[in-house]
């Protein structure tokens, strides 16, 4: 089942909410930068990253960054897919927390935490809106502070 977040983004109220929960829960945690992961994590991971003062990085699909970049390769259910990261985007030892909407099965959150690791960054967490645990995303995600609002379960 689709999880649609754009009643929640297009509600200022609610949208300043989940920023404000998200700011409450890492405003204290030793942070250097945010990433988001394409594209929904971009609306989350900016906002927060705006409201901690942190830099904010692109963790996009393959082919959509200009400079030089790394790319982490992860499975989907038929094939695979690649996401990538600015080779220079963090430097070694920052801890740069991973920002995306929705955890579901894990792959492209574990594929984030992969990158960020591969350029030498430690991986601070990893934070979600929505959870839908019945697809066993926290299980890629093994050894990683996860953090998420809500929860759905299935129908």
């Amino acid at each position: 089942m689709f999880r649609d977040i754009t009643t929640l983004i297009k509600d200022p109220e609610a949208f300043n909410y989940v920023i404000q929960q998200f700011t409450e829960h890492y405003q204290n945690q030793k942070i250097d930068k945010i990433a988001g992961i394409e594209s929904r994590g971009f609306i989350f991971g900016a906002a927060l990253a705006h409201k901690l003062n942190l830099p904010f990085v692109l963790i996009r699909k393959k082919g959509k960054l200009p400079a030089e970049t790394v790319s982490q390769e992860y499975a989907l259910e038929y094939g695979t897919d690649k996401i990538e990261i600015h080779k220079d985007a963090i430097d070694a030892g920052e801890n740069v927390l991973i920002v995306d909407d929705l955890l579901a099965t894990g792959g492209t959150a574990s594929a984030a935490c992969q990158l960020v690791e591969k350029i030498g960054g430690k991986v601070a967490g990893v934070g979600f809106v929505i959870d839908l645990p019945e697809l066993k995303g926290r299980e890629k995600l093994q050894g990683y502070d996860i953090f998420n609002l809500v929860e759905f379960e299935g129908d």
